[in-house]
Order: structure tokens, then C-alpha cells, then sequence
């Protein structure tokens, strides 16, 4: 008997879905729209689409960008154009991880108004949720260090925790790497 994340012809929430036998090919839908989830493949390789982490970075970017918009047009501030970059990032002293963020806001506004969209787009629901385990650090008109430091490889990650796998398990506890367990974990 197959179950089913989806109840009554509702999709409840995000769904991933994939089949063992089609490559491990992940897709997902959310709002009616659908995508490929990337990442290792159990096998050696890696299958094309967005990976979590870049699930995760593109919806602070996206949220970020709504957050403005709306805000801006609400003001009536010129705005012509907005373009956020996001990418995570693990912190390398043993720190909280974090999102790196740069923002470019293009058309006439003046440094006050530029100031205000810029305090408001930090204020994106998606930034307060993804806020309370990791640090957001933004920047103005993409002088960011986003290209200067590497991002958190996802495959990387997978591979540590795969490593805690061949080990046996005493309780399902041990499956989480020491790095991802949260102060509270013990």
C-alpha cells in the first residue's frame, strides 16, 4: 500500500517526491508549481535541480525581493529595479552558520529612501524564520563578499553525515553530526 502526503487532492505544503528506481530523481511542487531537487544520488552521483541549500537561499532572496517591492510601491519610492543574491555559508570559527545577502536597488531614490528599503528588506518573514539559526549579514548594492568566500557545499554535508551512517547506531540521535546539533540537542 503507497501513502501519500497528499489528502484529499491537496498537497499539504512543499512535497518532494521520488522514485527509487528512475535515477533518484527528486521533484518537488509547491503553489502548483513544480521543480527538480538536486543533489547526491545515493550512488555516486548527483542529480540536476536546486539542492537545499539553494532552496533555502533562493526563498530569502525571493522574500527579500517581495518584501521590497511591496514596500516600495507602498511609498510610491522610485524603484525601477530590484536584484538580490543570497548564499549560505558555514561559519569556519565554529559560529552560527550564515546567509550572506547583497541587494541592489536600482532607479531614483535618494539616501534616505534607499536606507529605509534597506532596513525594511532585512524585516522579510523568510529572514525572521531562517534568522533564529542562522545570521543574516547584508549588504547594499552587491558589495558583497558572497563571491569571495565559498559557499556550504550540500554534498559535502551529506557526506559527513553518510559517514556517521557506517558506524552502528546506537539510538537515532547519533545520526545527527555533533556540527548540526542545536545547544538544546542533548
Amino acid at each position: 500500500m503507497t501513502q501519500s502526503v497528499v489528502r484529499g487532492g491537496e498537497l499539504l505544503g512543499a512535497v518532494v517526491v521520488g522514485d527509487f528506481e528512475d535515477g533518484a530523481l527528486l521533484t518537488g511542487s509547491a503553489s502548483g508549481s513544480a521543480f527538480l531537487v538536486g543533489g547526491p544520488d545515493g550512488r555516486g552521483g548527483t542529480t540536476s535541480g536546486l539542492n537545499p541549500y539553494d532552496l533555502l537561499s533562493a526563498s530569502l532572496a525571493a522574500c527579500t525581493a517581495i518584501t521590497i517591492r511591496l514596500y516600495a510601491r507602498h511609498k510610491r519610492y522610485p524603484l525601477s529595479r530590484v536584484e538580490v543574491a543570497v548564499s549560505f555559508h558555514h561559519a569556519i570559527d565554529g559560529g552560527r552558520d550564515f546567509f550572506e545577502r547583497a541587494i541592489a536597488l536600482q532607479g531614483g531614490l535618494d539616501e534616505d529612501q534607499h536606507a529605509d528599503v534597506l532596513r525594511i528588506a532585512v524585516m522579510c518573514p523568510v529572514g525572521k524564520t531562517l534568522g533564529m539559526n542562522a545570521d543574516i549579514h547584508t549588504r547594499s548594492e552587491g558589495r558583497s563578499s558572497v563571491a569571495a568566500r565559498v559557499p556550504a557545499s550540500y554534498s559535502a554535508d551529506l557526506a559527513d553525515f553518510g559517514s556517521s551512517l557506517s558506524a552502528p547506531v546506537e539510538n537515532c540521535d547519533d545520526l545527527l553530526p555533533q556540527s548540526y546539533r542545536p545547544d538544546w540537542f542533548s
